[in-house]
């Protein structure tokens, strides 16, 4: 087999075989394998820089999509697939790219959790969920985040949110209102516990009557469609409490109110 034309076409190289057969190369497999016109190659020969020229393309594509930002296997995996690199040549490609430290989630991940730190608002367990889906290894998630203590990001989030819900609710409610926020952006129970007691909540009981007042009319309008009497006394005093107020204030206002 001879090479009969060989052009450049931007950034791949256009090898034609025996005016048939056509392939394109990187210039490294150019370099590589000293690929000119006439030059006569064997079967086993064309099949190597066949390989080659894969495997140069599909690093290229790799390193463009990593210069970007820094990215998993997993998405330099599904990159290469997705750009038809063939799937038996992507794993010497991952192989030459992590040898290289192009690719090291390990890295990866703690930079992430660092950033986490220093400007985030995430807990341990999302930030795993959302590293389990980028298609990290387990365990290399779990050696990363044993050495970070989310404590402090905890504590910016809870007065973050202390911020936004204060006067808003009476002190119960509001603390499991800070509870369930942050156990929704992954902190554990314990960790956001600790958290909101570092905020030192004091119950404000003049506002927390005007709200429990407010709260009364509000479910007054509601349920003295259907009820009245007792009943309407004992839905009143269900749904107040389910709301975080005090039984003892709760029977005080209706006393007062009715």
């Amino acid at each position: 087999m001879k090479i009969t034309k060989i052009e450049k076409k931007k950034k791949l190289y256009l090898v034609e075989i025996d005016q048939k057969e056509s392939l394109y190369v990187t210039e490294d497999t150019v370099v590589k394998y000293m690929l000119t016109k006439e030059k006569t190659l064997s079967k086993n020969q064309l099949e190597d820089i066949k390989n080659f020229a894969q495997f140069s393309h599909g690093k290229n594509l790799a390193l463009y999509f990593i210069s970007f930002k820094q990215r998993t296997e997993k998405e330099v995996r599904d990159y290469l697939f997705k750009h038809e690199i063939n799937p038996h040549i992507i794993p010497q490609i991952i192989d030459n790219l992590k040898k290289d430290h192009w690719i090291d989630d390990y890295k990866l991940l703690e930079s992430l959790a660092q950033q986490n730190l220093n400007s985030g608002d995430k807990g341990a367990y999302v930030l795993k969920q959302k590293w389990l889906q980028k298609g990290c290894e387990k365990q290399v998630i779990d050696e990363v985040l044993t050495q970070f203590d989310f404590s402090e990001v905890a504590i910016k989030v809870a007065s973050k949110l202390l911020r936004k819900y204060q006067g808003k609710l009476p002190t119960k409610s509001l603390k499991d209102k800070l509870t369930q926020n942050l156990i929704n952006k992954g902190f554990a129970f314990q960790e956001s516990k600790q958290a909101i007691d570092q905020l030192e909540l004091e119950a404000d009981e003049e506002n927390e009557q005007t709200l429990l007042y407010k709260e009364i009319e509000k479910q007054y309008q509601k349920f003295s469609k259907k009820y009245d009497g007792y009943e309407l006394k004992q839905r009143l005093t269900q749904s107040l409490a389910r709301k975080g107020y005090d039984f003892n204030a709760i029977a005080s206002a209706l006393r007062e109110y009715f």
